[in-house]
């Protein structure tokens, strides 16, 4: 499309803007300290391919997670700038094999008007991994293109990959790292990969992901389930490892858990959406909400969990703000 394939103008961002109904004030400046008694609930973005989707029978993108179809970079920028009418931000994180395409200004244009971008590995590989063949799958299907080296090695230097990618590419210093894949411990027990990141320069990680119960495909999720996952947000508060590095979790329930583990509808995804902001306004802790814009063109294409989030927040005044991940990882280290 041709929207893709060249610098969005300003005129069509701001005219987007009028159209959603002009500029709410959603909590304050994201980047400033935020005090202790306000709720911080961060929107971010995966910006990598979903298997499953926009059919069941794709599969294929687990080789190819970083090239990007049309869909999923216009539901990046369009969430983007609705985000961002409404006075908040998304922190993306990106798979950056996708500065491997050729016309990327859509993800210059995201990082111009302000929202942070964030690396999220290049072929979005295992970080846990102690055997090649748990890296990915495309080294599985392609062991050649790293042989000789050992996992950690492998996972390093793709970390350090991605980071040269999107600066070299698209002019983007990596704002912080997210790992692929949640692990419900986090980091706990791996110094290696703690002291790793460390070394790479990044003083957070987002990579824990609390368990949780889920219903079956097919069924709707109960009452269990949804207190399992409202008491999974006390286990996705940030925290500091005995390394120094500081953990910024994903809340639960993602639109990946939700949609393809579970085939939920958006109009319960939705009401867990807005219960998991109420825990955090009410407990004055951390909402990180995790989902992919290629699930999400698919499963909410009217981009109502986005725009419920930004109203959520400017309903709660000064006990609530949109913020992005560096916000919460200052004020965990604090």
């Amino acid at each position: 499309m041709t929207v893709l394939r060249r610098r969005i103008s300003r005129r069509t961002w701001l005219g987007g803007a009028v159209a959603t109904g002009g500029t709410l004030a959603v909590g304050r400046s994201a980047r400033a300290d935020q005090p202790r008694d306000r709720a911080l609930i961060a929107i971010t973005l995966d910006l990598e391919m979903s298997r499953h989707f926009p059919v069941w029978e794709q599969t294929e993108w687990d080789y190819k997670k970083g090239l990007l179809d049309d869909d999923t970079k216009r539901y990046s920028v369009e969430a983007a700038r609705r985000v961002k009418a409404k006075g908040g931000l998304i922190h993306f994180f990106s798979v950056a094999r996708v500065c491997e395409q050729e016309y990327i200004d859509w993800l210059e244009e995201i990082a111009a008007d302000g929202h942070p971008i964030g690396n999220h590995t290049y072929d979005h590989v295992n970080v846990l991994a102690t055997k090649p063949e748990q890296i990915q799958f495309r080294f599985r299907r392609a062991p050649w293109l790293i042989a000789g080296r050992t996992p950690a090695e492998v996972i390093a230097e793709n970390i350090r990959t991605a980071s040269r990618a999107l600066e070299q590419r698209a002019g983007i210093k990596p704002a912080g790292f997210r790992t692929p894949g949640g692990f419900h411990t986090g980091l706990t027990g791996r110094p290696d990969v703690q002291k790793m990141l460390l070394d790479q320069g990044f003083t957070w990680v987002s990579s824990k992901y609390p368990r949780h119960d889920n219903c079956k495909r097919g069924e709707r999720p109960s009452r269990e389930v949804f207190e399992s996952i409202r008491n999974a947000h006390a286990q996705a508060q940030p925290f500091v490892y005995p390394t120094g590095l500081v953990e910024v979790p994903m809340n639960p329930i993602s639109d990946v858990g939700a949609f393809r583990s579970a085939s939920w509808r958006l109009e319960d995804f939705l009401r867990m959406i807005r219960e998991a902001v109420a825990w955090a306004i009410d407990n004055k802790g951390v909402f990180d909400f995790l989902c992919h814009p290629s699930c999400m063109h698919v499963a909410d294409p009217e981009f109502r969990t986005v725009e419920l989030i930004c109203d959520l927040v400017r309903e709660a005044g000064d006990r609530a703000a949109i913020v992005d991940l560096d916000t919460i990882a200052r004020r965990a280290s604090a």
